[in-house]
């Protein structure tokens, strides 16, 4: 779970698969730190956090799945200024003029990290799935589709990498 925050991604899938090895990465590590309570307030064992930007600690061809809820507004988005989000940080929220900034940072850092068959699973913002459908063909990833959410927006897009 790339881009952790609080965990709540790698929580999940720790309490539904019980025999996967997962592991949650955050360059934040007040935010890691944050991850591994909730996880252990929780009851979400095996999950690995490591303090890391993205894929850095991660060898070439290591992985077999990736999954992140990066951040995709735009920089000028006036909801970054409305509500709970208001608390965020902004680097958690915010992504470039195009909220795209992570999204192709990540996919670039998946086409190294995942081995041959891996699976990709990245939440975006709703009119965004045509962008990284883009993104992904451009690395060669395979079998894209997108996921849309119980509002019926288009939401979650998952690829694999090329043999």
């Amino acid at each position: 779970d790339l881009g952790t925050g609080s965990g709540a991604v790698a929580v999940v899938l720790a309490r539904e698969r019980k025999r996967w090895r997962l592991c949650a990465t955050d360059r934040s590590a007040a935010a890691v730190e944050i991850a591994r309570r909730n996880a252990a307030r929780l009851q979400a064992p095996g999950i690995d956090f490591v303090i890391a930007d993205w894929c850095a600690a991660f060898a070439d061809r290591s992985l077999d799945a990736l999954v992140s809820n990066p951040p995709y507004v735009t920089e000028q988005d006036p909801h970054l200024t409305q509500g709970d989000v208001r608390f965020e940080p902004r680097t958690a929220l915010a992504a470039g003029a195009q909220g795209l900034d992570a999204l192709a940072r990540l996919i670039q850092d998946a086409a190294r990290a995942l081995k041959a068959g891996g699976r990709l699973f990245l939440e975006h913002g709703a009119g965004q799935s045509a962008a990284v459908h883009a993104l992904l063909n451009k690395l060669n990833f395979q079998g894209v589709a997108t996921r849309s959410d119980l509002a019926g927006l288009e939401r979650v897009t998952g690829a694999h990498k090329a043999d």
